[in-house]
């Protein structure tokens, strides 16, 4: 099937859309917004991670994304070890800032991607991805871990 001009545009505008945050659900940054500082390393009893720990990987896997789209030399992270933090907290709030402000960074370059057009065209060093699949995958990844951190916060009476 073959897309007009005008379906095309429709499509990035909905995959830029998407990437924001869409409409279904709360963005990272309305998700993170006034959680207490204290809150940041807290593991509620039989969960698997801390906000933090969520934060940390929502940072690597983004990061991943577009260095992959973009450089047939990038080595991703080992999985799922190199994922995940081990520490439950940030060392210090300019850990969680830094951690924080690499995600918007790296959302805006996978967003600059999207902007060039080039969805379907299959990624040379790849096996078989294509930059609408890695914009698809990175939104899906970061609204999944969100709902994770709200579901943190709702348990921990932040919500």
């Amino acid at each position: 099937m073959k897309t007009t001009s005008k379906e095309h545009e429709i499509l990035i505008e909905e995959l830029l859309h998407l990437l924001n945050g869409g409409n279904a659900h709360a963005d990272l940054k309305k998700a993170l917004d006034g959680l207490p500082v204290e809150l940041r390393g807290a593991k509620p009893d039989k969960l698997p991670y801390s906000i933090w720990q969520l934060v940390e990987h929502i940072r690597i896997a983004q990061w991943d994304m577009p260095e992959f789209c973009k450089d047939g030399n990038h080595q991703s992270p080992k999985w799922p070890d190199n994922y995940w933090p081990k520490e439950t907290s940030p060392v210090s709030s300019d850990a969680w800032d830094k951690s924080v402000k690499q995600i918007n960074d790296d959302l805006n370059e996978l967003i600059d991607l999207v902007k060039t057009g080039d969805l379907f065209t299959k990624i040379p060093h790849g096996d078989g991805q294509t930059l609408l699949r890695e914009a698809l995958q990175a939104a899906d990844h970061t609204a999944y871990h969100v709902a994770e951190i709200i579901i943190i916060r709702r348990l921990q009476g932040a919500w």
